[in-house]
């Protein structure tokens, strides 16, 4: 495995009164094995689409040569959708520095654009500036009703016909959406079969927030040369211990579970914090805040996930978190980043004052305040747990992605709420469609 996952220091015998005591641990890793029953069950009759992903290879060429077709002497590509129809495939572009500071802006073509929002001035500043000859556009909605990709996608249209380029809309577009079913509307299929534009199919058995791990996530990767196998490789490494029927205790992703419920029912750790430490991890915090908050708040159940990067967020946050209310469970995960990056000049550290830093690198001032923090919070009775990977590269974020998918489904068992619906969001989306028609 890829990751490596301690709760040491969340445990009541290592930090006190605020970390989990060993019988409520116990007690939730014993309820959790339910959960792993009903995850093996839905992989062995495929009820549950997303835990054959990992394992599956017979789409990926597809993917691949749709992704190369779109590519192919694009320099931008315009991706439309919103939440989950976007973050699995921004966090998987991060590995190939995409929207990453600094480095980001000089990637070599294609420059990718995901345009989750849907603020006015934004979408058409860029409408306006993009080389219209060269861009092209994917549009993703499962269900082809989502009001703000179904807006960016006429307004692209729309613009694209004002430039002359009106022929060319089936080379330049492409849909990602539900398949056509009798009886039941998809807006945006309809209106990309109208001007002839191909759409893949989006896998009606795998919701937007759990989506990564198909065409979704995986073609944004593959557009950026990312080896999407490997991806899928690393999923497989967080579902194999389910499948192994090892206990929970020893399946990471039932340990977090059990972890996070137990600390909020039991010692009123409501928040969970994710602090990543690696610009190419910012995005994965993000899709984490998703999947975690749509999937498990219902009922007046969940916890609230909060997302943040180290180290600059110890600057903005960490003072409150060591001198704020008891109420978080943190997660920190680094990386191998020791020896990385610009070593330090040994005069210019002494001249700085901080001879100490003469032959050290920025990656190992990294390691060190990953390490500080996770270890000064537990110093101070916070609760923390601690995941690590050696690499950040494909096979690493998939069995990440994979791991808190994993998570985030054995919480919902053990909160007693459906992971895959979201009943809330649906009820703001209808007001918001009558509000416009108003």
């Amino acid at each position: 495995m890829a990751i490596v996952q301690s709760i040491d220091n969340a445990l009541e015998k290592n930090i006190g009164q605020h970390g989990i005591s060993a019988d409520a641990l116990k007690a939730a890793l014993s309820r959790a094995e339910a959960a792993l029953d009903w995850l093996r069950a839905r992989h062995a009759d495929a009820g549950l689409p997303l835990l054959r992903l990992a394992g599956k290879h017979d789409d990926l060429r597809p993917i691949k040569d749709t992704a190369r077709r779109l590519a192919d002497r694009a320099t931008d590509i315009v991706l439309l959708g919103t939440g989950g129809s976007s973050l699995g495939g921004q966090a998987l572009a991060q590995l190939a520095w995409h929207g990453v500071p600094g480095v980001g802006a000089l990637r070599e073509p294609p420059r990718l654009h995901f345009m989750d929002n849907i603020d006015p001035l934004s979408y058409a500043g860029l409408l306006e500036k993009l080389p219209h000859g060269t861009t092209r556009f994917v549009a993703i909605s499962k269900s082809g009703g989502t009001a703000e990709t179904l807006m960016q996608t006429i307004a692209a249209l729309s613009m694209l016909k004002a430039q002359n380029l009106g022929p060319r809309v089936p080379d330049i577009f492409l849909g990602l959406t539900e398949p056509a079913k009798a009886g039941k509307r998809n807006g945006l299929r309809d209106l990309l079969t109208h001007h002839q534009i191909p759409c893949l199919e989006h896998d009606t058995g795998v919701g937007g927030r759990f989506s990564a791990l198909t065409n979704v996530g995986l073609l944004p990767a593959a557009m950026l040369g990312l080896d999407i196998a490997a991806i899928r490789s690393g999923a497989h490494e967080a579902l194999a211990p389910v499948l192994a029927k090892r206990p929970a205790a020893e399946v990471p992703a039932a340990a977090g579970a059990a972890l996070s419920v137990a600390l909020a029912d039991t010692k009123g750790k409501s928040i969970s914090v994710l602090m990543a430490y690696a610009d190419r991890l910012e995005r994965f915090t993000r899709w984490y805040v998703q999947l975690w908050a749509e999937s498990l708040g219902k009922d007046g159940r969940g916890t609230t996930p909060v997302a943040a990067l180290g180290p600059v967020d110890q600057h903005s946050q960490v003072q409150l978190y060591l001198g704020g209310p008891r109420d978080k469970l943190f997660t920190i995960v680094s990386t191998e980043a020791k020896g990385l990056g610009p070593c330090m000049d040994a005069e210019l550290a002494k001249l700085a004052g901080e001879p100490g830093f003469g032959g050290k690198t920025l990656g190992d001032l990294v390691a060190a305040e990953a390490r500080a923090t996770a270890e000064t919070l537990a110093k101070n009775g916070c609760p923390v747990r601690t995941i690590h990977l050696q690499t950040v590269d494909e096979a690493s974020l998939g069995e990440l992605l994979m791991h808190f998918m994993l998570e985030t489904i054995i919480a919902a068992h053990l909160l007693g709420v459906d992971a895959f619906n979201q009943p809330a969001v649906e009820e703001g989306k209808l007001l918001a469609k009558k509000y416009l028609g108003a």
